[in-house]
Order: structure tokens, then sequence, then C-alpha cells
């Protein structure tokens, strides 16, 4: 065998294993859960989806940030109420594709949405059906949910009193909206 053969072969093999090694660490890597696996979402993630149709059926088509009124409003309800409605006018032009919701029971507080009533950017569902649907009493009241144009919540968001924490809860789900809005041509 002549030296050229041999730098030839070694090229050839070197090359491969160029090419070869890195796909095959990346599959160990994957299976072994070495990391995080990538998601771009910055709300929780509700698996499985859960369905506020008994409360939103008879509302239009849009991509909601959902909040229910508990039966008194603290520090964490008003900064919930605050974020949606500020996440709603960040949007833009966009703001005719989503909404900002407040569902409302009888056990609400009344003197909340009493003054929210005139408020432009809120749509206020009143839904005793939410409080009759077991699926929708297992998540508290102290979440703000991303919610679908078929009604289906698939992102959460906890409520804070804290109002550094709210905003930066709020940016977060300007993130998200911003980029179903991108990615969905319907609502």
């Amino acid at each position: 065998m002549t030296k050229t053969n041999h730098s030839k072969r070694l090229t050839f093999f070197g090359v491969l294993a160029a090419f070869v090694i890195p796909v095959l660490v990346a599959k160990v890597a994957l299976d072994n859960n070495w990391f995080s696996r990538g998601s771009t979402n910055k709300g929780e993630l509700i698996q499985p989806v859960v369905d506020f149709s008994a409360a939103l059926d008879t509302q239009p088509p849009k991509w909601r940030l959902v909040y229910r009124v508990p039966a008194r409003c603290d520090k964490g309800c008003e900064n919930a109420i605050y974020s949606i409605q500020q996440v709603w006018l960040a949007l833009g032009r966009e703001t005719d594709r989503a909404q900002a919701t407040l569902i409302v029971t009888e056990n609400s507080d009344r003197s909340v949405i009493s003054k929210l009533e005139k408020s432009r950017p809120l749509n206020i569902v009143n839904a005793q059906a939410v409080s009759k649907d077991k699926r929708l009493q297992t998540f508290g009241e102290n979440t703000v949910y991303l919610v679908d144009t078929l009604n289906q919540a698939m992102l959460r968001y906890a409520v804070s009193a804290d109002r550094e924490t709210a905003i930066m809860n709020s940016r977060d789900m300007l993130a998200d909206v911003k980029k179903l809005l991108k990615l969905s041509r319907i609502g």
C-alpha cells in the first residue's frame, strides 16, 4: 500500500467522522435528556387543554386573555386585570384579533365589576356555567389563561400581588400572544 493511498483513506475516514460523530453525539444527548428540549412559550403549557366553551360559547372567535374575577379582588386580582388590559393595548393593530376577557360568576366581586364595565378593552362575560363546570373549577382563580379561537385554554400565567412581578408576567403574555397571532391566520 502506497503512502498516497494511505493518506487518501485517512482523509476519507476523517471527513466521514467529522460528519457522523456530531450526529451520534446529538442523538445520545437527546435520548439521555442531557439538556432541556427547546420551548419558546413563556407561559405554562396546559396538558390537556381546558375547554372554556361553557363560558365563551356565545363570544366571537378571537384569541383571548381570560381572567376569572374572584369573590374578593385583592392586589393580585387588580394586577391581573391591569395586565390583560395592557397586553391587549400593546398588540396595536392586532387588537381586533384578540380580546381581554373577564369571566364573572355569581361569586365575583361586584364592586370591581361595576368599575370595569365602562372599560373599553375589557370584555366582561357573565358566565354562571363556569361555577358549575367541574373542569374549570379545578383551576384556581389566580390565573390568567391564553385561550385560542376554539375556546381552548392552552397556556396559563400565575397572578402576582407584587407589581414588578406582574409586569414581568404581562411581558411574557405579550410575547406569547404576539407569536401566536403571527403564526395564526384565524381570529
